[in-house]
């Protein structure tokens, strides 16, 4: 491998020499580090070690010296005879390229490709400045980044075969019609698998909008509001699987690879976990956490991974174990420092159930870094290209409809309706109407199926238990400011703030919502639970506040910079289950004691708990079940036609 540093700048051979030593140095005490740590805590086999030592991980010994463009030759293309920088404004916090998206300590080289990739290299926070310093202001190329490897991945093949299952099944001689009820991310997966096996699914949904928790509306300016502010990460391979199998993987909008912290005491600044693409999980993970010394001091990660270590040695039935301790007494149990909880899971815990850490269940915390840290590209976040209904949910409904299923709207339930025997009758929609089927799924959220169950089931076990299961409150907040905020990146963003969970900029981060001139930030404020029923000008002028914090030279909470043009206050009363300690037994089965009756949801039973993933997932186990009781249900269907005909 070759690096080609021609015209870019000059450095003395000395000095060149001695930043080189001590990086060599620093470099390989690090180096030894993590293959201790990855051995320690993971019992990897050592192919991963040669995987550490490849040629691209050379970069990584250069990676704390004056980088003046350290290029990989491999396939590039220049313009005339030098690499191409477009050059304009930039500062200390970065520079904005053409279409206006904000960069961070990297360089593009437009036209470049290593190893059939586009290129992007990083540098740190000096050299940025004295190239700025010595060649004029520098333009940084926003890049699309290539989906990852995801398809050879355990967690995806699984996901994959499972879904086979439901296309591989052999056609039923009469197919079910199966009534569900919700047209969230989990009724609309159990009506699209069940339409796989042969099945005619009739959803309905209560509003005019498909979606559920990942709803969105169009204002009269024709502008996107959504439910809340959705990731979809590496480590979701149900969510991988469906967006393959709808063939709408180019609608998602791969970030890189990287977790981007801000600093409430540095106002205006953040701090960064870079995971490199060169090294496999855990070391890339192991590895990012060891190159950040701005949010944990060295004594502070080896106390944590202290702690960790039962975790990662007692394995999954460990984890499972945890669900009866908050994260903040499970922290302090093994003995890591209160910061850590402060600087890092605080963010994590907000962004991941939308409460803090005292709680927060430290299952949930324990499931999301065994995704994050396990799966090379775990962590990897993607946005969706667009709103959400359209963008997602009506493939789904298409491809529905293809296979003889119906979706529809404005379809309320009013009554769930039981025969003599308590089962099913038929779903009383608010117009009278009533809707049978050969089963029936109730899809909705789990305080919405509280509410509506039947008076004679209230007394079995498998809904008693549901009662410790509730909805979490959230606020999603958008505001369009009047011009581009710059201190921002191409990225989802944890705000550490005391009201606000994560946030971003969507006229950067996403396609459809792109405005080179103005800024839409979308903002989880979380906890919500004292603010749900204040009005929006109390929130607005809440968020602001902690925007301040976060945009010091660009935003006050009087508008006296940055002003704001509208704002869209979405509020979900009861969104996904709390996840408190004690809770994952309450949890209950796709598959109920009533017989044709079902449920789908991320509240029940599913290792991806309260998410999209989980959701998704829960609908492939709810079809699932349908698809192996079809004897029965059969059975029941035509005993139900015969009793009628006697009648």
């Amino acid at each position: 491998m070759r690096f080609d540093l021609k015209g870019i700048g000059q450095i003395t051979e000395s000095r060149h020499l001695h930043h080189k030593l001590v990086c060599l140095f620093i470099q390989n005490y690090t180096l030894l580090l993590v293959i201790a740590f990855g051995i320690f805590f993971w019992n990897h086999s050592l192919y991963l070690l040669g995987a550490f030592i490849r040629s691209e991980v050379l970069l990584l010994f250069f990676s704390k010296m004056p980088q003046i463009g350290l290029v990989s030759a491999v396939n590039l293309r220049v313009q005339g005879s030098s690499a191409y920088l477009w050059s304009s404004r930039s500062s200390s916090l970065g520079t904005e390229s053409r279409d206006g998206c904000l960069q961070r300590n990297s360089l593009c080289f437009a036209g470049s490709e290593s190893m059939g990739h586009k290129l992007k290299i990083r540098t740190p926070h000096a050299t940025t400045r004295r190239l700025v310093k010595d060649l004029g202001p520098l333009k940084v190329v926003c890049i699309d980044y290539p989906r990852p490897e995801l398809d050879n991945t355990v967690n995806y093949l699984e996901a994959a075969f499972l879904s086979s299952t439901f296309r591989a099944s052999p056609r039923p001689t009469k197919p079910l019609e199966i009534v569900i009820a919700g047209a969230g991310l989990g009724g609309l997966s159990t009506a699209k698998y069940l339409a796989d096996a042969g099945h005619k699914p009739i959803l309905l949904e209560a509003r005019d909008v498909l979606g559920g928790k990942v709803a969105a509306w169009k204002d009269d300016d024709g502008d996107w509001y959504e439910t809340g502010l959705h990731i979809f990460f590496g480590a979701y391979p149900n969510i991988q699987n469906l967006f393959g199998e709808l063939g709408i993987n180019d609608r998602l909008q791969w970030k890189e690879h990287s977790m981007i912290f801000a600093m409430p005491s540095k106002p205006g600044e953040f701090s960064r976990f870079d995971f490199s693409e060169a090294l496999p999980a855990p070391l890339n993970g192991i590895l990012a956490i060891l190159k950040n010394n701005e949010m944990l001091t060295w004594p502070e990660k080896v106390k944590f991974a202290i702690g960790l270590l039962p975790a990662m040695l007692g394995g999954q039935s460990y984890v499972e174990a945890q669900d009866g301790i908050s994260v903040k007494d499970w922290m302090r149990k093994q003995g890591v420092p209160d910061r850590v909880t402060d600087e890092v899971f605080i963010a994590m815990s907000k962004a991941l159930n939308f409460i803090n850490p005292d709680e927060l269940s430290m299952q949930c915390i324990l499931i999301a870094l065994n995704r994050f840290l396990q799966e090379k590209h775990g962590s990897k976040m993607a946005f969706l290209d667009g709103n959400p209904p359209e963008r997602l949910c009506m493939p789904i409904v298409e491809h529905i409809e293809s296979k003889g299923g119906q979706v529809r709207l404005n379809s309320r339930i009013k009554k769930i309706e039981l025969n003599e025997d308590g089962s099913v009758k038929s779903f009383i929609l608010s117009d009278g109407s009533a809707i049978e089927g050969d089963a029936f799924v109730f899809a909705a959220p789990v305080d919405i199926f509280k509410l509506l169950l039947p008076e004679d089931w209230k007394e079995i076990p498998y809904f008693q238990k549901l009662e410790k299961l509730v909805g979490v409150p959230v606020i999603n907040v958008h505001i369009w400011f009047d011009r581009k905020l710059k201190n921002t990146y191409d990225h989802l963003l944890f705000s550490r703030s005391s009201l606000l969970s994560v946030y971003a900029d969507m006229s950067v981060t996403c396609k459809e919502y792109y405005n080179p001139n103005q800024s839409m930030l979308e903002l989880v404020f979380a906890p919500a639970e004292e603010w749900i029923s204040r009005s929006d000008s109390e929130i607005i002028d809440a968020t602001m506040k902690e925007l301040a914090t976060l945009f010091p030279d660009e935003i006050s909470a009087d508008q006296s910079k940055a002003k704001i043009l509208k704002y869209h206050v979405v509020k979900t009363p009861r969104s996904v289950y709390k996840t408190v300690p004690g809770c994952e037994p309450c949890r209950p089965l796709q598959r109920s004691p009533i017989e044709g009756f079902y449920l789908a949801g991320d509240y029940t039973k599913q290792k991806y708990l309260a998410s999209m993933e989980g959701a998704v997932l829960s609908g492939k186990l709810c079809a699932q079940a349908i698809v192996q009781d079809y004897e029965l249900l059969v059975g029941r269907s035509q005993k139900k036609l015969s009793e009628a005909s006697v009648v």
